[in-house]
């Protein structure tokens, strides 16, 4: 039995208002709640509560952006993202916590590290190349593999989407309907290795409508952001939440 004082309940309040705000606004934000429940709740656990609260803003993404989505690039990600859930549930249902943290957090702060020097190349030469089909597939992978075992994929496919120079809006819409048939998918995969039961559940519950309030807060915010800030921020809170992972 998990029991949460009033403090607890707060923090995770402030993680549910980021949850939504990441969906709509700044996906990379969305690290920081990982580390949220995970320093309130037992940290395997932590992933199926935080879990719920990520479908209720996909939703909410979805139906904001329903209009602004690149199915040719959701298209060529959906192979190496099955793929990388198969292996990450396999690897959350042999793993401890920490090892979790650590696996992800590393794999972040190396994707962001390769997202920097990709930059400064691109800035430096115009004939850097967009993206491969092969670093689709890569980037499919491990979205896939962290978004099951820790509810990190939003950085990976970040950092992926970034390459690609979609406006704000197209990010947003891409990312909201990739990471709502992937939350989908992962559904079954918790609850299979008991990290979704009915206490975790109820816990979730009582928090929705402060993702609700979190996902208009952000839609807000994303109708007058510039586009190179928004890249900026993306980036910085990939590594401020990588980091979290790591420490």
């Amino acid at each position: 039995m998990i029991e949460l004082d009033v403090l607890a309940w707060a923090v995770l309040a402030c993680g549910a208002l980021l949850a939504g705000f990441a969906k709509t606004a700044l996906p990379g934000a969305g690290t920081l709640c990982v580390a949220i429940f995970a320093a309130v709740l037992p940290a395997r656990e932590s992933t199926g509560a935080l879990l719920v609260l990520l479908i209720v803003g996909d939703l909410f993404a979805v139906w904001m952006y329903r209009h602004d989505v690149d199915w040719r690039t959701l298209r060529r990600l959906v192979p190496g993202v099955l793929a990388g859930m198969v292996v990450g549930a396999v690897f959350l249902g042999a793993s401890t916590d920490d090892v979790v943290r650590r696996v992800i957090g590393t794999i972040l702060l190396a994707l962001l590290g390769f997202a920097l020097w990709q930059r400064r190349a691109k800035a430096r030469s115009a004939a850097v190349a967009s993206p491969s089909r092969a670093a689709g597939y890569g980037y499919g992978t491990l979205g896939g593999f962290t978004t099951m075992v820790a509810n990190a994929g939003g950085p990976v496919m970040s950092l992926y989407l970034l390459s690609m120079r979609l406006p704000v809006k197209a990010f947003l819409g891409t990312t909201a309907y990739f990471f709502f048939a992937v939350n989908l998918a992962k559904l079954p995969f918790q609850i299979g290795l008991g990290l979704l039961d009915a206490q975790i559940f109820a816990i979730s519950a009582a928090l929705v409508p402060l993702v609700v309030v979190g996902a208009f807060a952000g839609r807000w915010l994303a109708t007058r952001i510039s586009q190179r800030f928004f890249e900026v921020a993306v980036l910085v809170l990939t590594g401020v939440g990588a980091a979290n992972l790591l420490i």
